[in-house]
């Protein structure tokens, strides 16, 4: 793995503040952009030794990158990107499909004030995330936004099962065709805004037919971008909707 500069850092070194996110950032930039491979070791040691920082944001990073679902730790052996099969995607998707769908029912309900002015924040946010040098942060504001939503159900173990689901589900494999397509890239962006900003629209105005609708709609255009994008078989995601009748 080449140890070369990322764009967003000055001639390859990284800023004091906050050196466990400049570190996640520049592993998340590399793992979307394809720089670093499915299935590729990140060695603890080796990449503080090219980063110039100490083992430890090395390893909180690291952290990060496997609770987000980009990374898994092999016990006794370290930690490496993630490869998933298709059947392991339309796994996810037929999952976080029936979660999402209950819990924007149940956040239209729910949800406290506080929690529905953190999520017009954050969706607020995310409107300006547009360029490649974003992806990283708008890829952790996209999941922070799913997890207030799930938050706002009120159910402690519908937020525990969709944490789970959402690390398995590779929307970080969507960016990285991002990266390689930039011409879809403004296009894509904003219609996820709409997406998040009908949900939460719906979520605000406690309707929670309409927050179904919203949720059910935003997923399912993420299984055509697994499909079109990851290749996908469009009657394996088919049938996965069909089988929990959604």
């Amino acid at each position: 793995m080449a140890a070369e500069t990322d764009g967003n850092l000055n001639d390859g070194m990284l800023r004091k503040k906050s050196l466990r996110n400049e570190v996640y950032d520049l592993l998340h930039n590399r793992i979307v952009t394809g720089q670093i491979a499915p299935g590729e070791w990140l060695r603890q040691e080796e990449l503080a030794s090219q980063l110039g920082v100490s083992q430890t944001p090395v390893r909180e990073a690291l952290d990060l990158l496997v609770s987000n679902g980009l990374a898994e730790r092999v016990p006794y052996r370290g930690v490496h990107v993630i490869s998933l099969s298709h059947k392991e995607i339309v796994e996810a998707y037929a999952v976080r499909l029936a979660l999402e769908v209950l819990i924007a029912r149940l956040a239209a309900h729910n949800r406290t004030p506080a929690q529905l002015s953190s999520l017009q924040e954050m969706l607020a946010a995310s409107e300006a995330l547009t360029e490649l040098d974003a992806m990283p942060r708008l890829r952790r504001l996209n999941k922070e936004l799913h997890q207030q939503v799930a938050l706002a159900s009120g159910n402690a173990l519908l937020v525990s099962l969709y944490e789970i689901t959402s690390n398995k589900f590779p929307d970080w494999m969507l960016y990285e065709t991002m990266f390689r397509r930039p011409e879809i890239l403004r296009t894509t962006l904003d219609k996820e805004f709409h997406e998040h900003q009908a949900l939460i629209e719906a979520i605000a105005q406690q309707k929670p037919e309409q927050a179904v609708q919203a949720a059910a709609h935003h997923i399912r255009e993420l299984g055509d971008q697994l499909e079109t994008f990851l290749g996908v078989s469009n009657a394996l995601l088919e049938e996965a909707e069909r089988q929990i009748a959604l």
